[in-house]
């Protein structure tokens, strides 16, 4: 058990996180020159903010990732989340409790996942495409594809509250990047994560209950997006069932941006937080360079491709 526990322990690679934050700065620089309005403390915000969003959606997708699968249900999570929360509200029952009813809605759609994985089976990507047309499908029918509106104010504090000068959201996002890497790196249970990925075979020879594992990731996945969906709610102050759409993919470039191994056994999820970073400068630079929305999806696109190219060249290099 030592032996296995020596080969999967994901101690942050230095240099590959330094590298992806050389990156980060590079874009950050030509930005800054290209507009004399990205290196203002107000658009440092904005993009920080941004990102969040995207920042805790990937972290799921990251644990997911690390165990071979993958979870493309997450945008309607967002959705599916934020509705229930809101239509809660309207309905009179108290913020927190509202807060839950959205949280367990992401835990349930993550265990149905799991549990469609490891004891149906199925491919991950079948499982969550799926999931991803029913969730997406019970938003529309829940709200008639009108949002939901008449929230009370002060659940707008989630996704628009300042706390010692950062946006509230940001503090959720560092939070839960500094607990999940924790949890990762540092508990048994995030070895048992990268060893299923790794090698699940001789995970399971080794002791390793691979099952337990794979279905956390993708309840913590649901988890995740739920926690997204509430601070998207909040910042528009309405249950929007279209919320999240195409957040899926952006969780996956973050993902793999910060060398998460689309293969499995491999991620930091501080990497991913760098890689959702660098998805919200570019985005927001070339909005201020006044690049049209699309073509902005045509750069991102190339983007997640050399992402994945490296990743191809780094499993053929081992």
């Amino acid at each position: 058990m030592k032996k296995i526990f020596a080969k999967f322990d994901n101690k942050p690679k230095l240099k590959q996180f330094i590298s992806i934050c050389i990156v980060l700065i590079g874009m950050m620089i030509f930005f800054s020159f290209a507009s004399k309005y990205f290196f203002t403390k107000n658009n440092l915000l904005t993009v920080a903010l941004q990102s969040s969003i995207i920042a805790i959606v990937a972290i799921g997708q990251t644990l997911v990732l690390i165990t071979g699968g993958i979870d493309l249900s997450l945008g309607s999570v967002i959705g599916l989340s934020g509705v229930i929360s809101s239509i809660s509200m309207v309905e009179g029952f108290p913020i927190i409790v509202a807060i839950l009813f959205g949280i367990c809605a992401g835990i349930a759609v993550g265990a149905v996942n799991g549990a469609l994985v490891v004891y149906g089976k199925l491919p991950p990507f079948v499982v969550t495409l799926g999931t991803m047309s029913i969730v997406k499908g019970l938003s529309l029918m829940i709200t008639n594809g009108i949002p939901v509106s008449n929230l009370p104010q002060s659940f707008s504090f989630i996704g628009n509250g300042y706390v010692l000068g950062l946006p509230f959201p940001v503090w959720v996002m560092l939070f839960l990047t500094f607990i999940f890497n924790h949890f990762l790196t540092k508990t048994p249970e995030g070895l048992y994560i990268h060893a299923a990925g790794s090698n699940i075979q001789a995970a399971k020879l080794s002791g390793i209950n691979t099952n337990r594992s794979v279905m956390l990731v993708y309840i913590l996945s649901g988890f995740l997006a739920s926690i997204a969906g509430l601070v998207f709610a909040s910042r528009v102050l309405s249950g929007q069932p279209t919320a999240g759409t195409g957040y899926e993919l952006y969780a996956v470039a973050s993902s793999v941006i910060g060398g998460t191994s689309l293969s499995g056994g491999e991620g930091i999820v501080s990497a991913t937080l760098i890689g959702a970073l660098i998805i919200g400068v570019l985005r927001n630079g070339l909005n201020l360079m006044g690049v049209s929305a699309f073509l902005q999806e045509v750069l991102i696109g190339v983007v997640i491709i050399i992402a994945v190219f490296v990743d191809r060249l780094k499993e053929r290099s081992k």
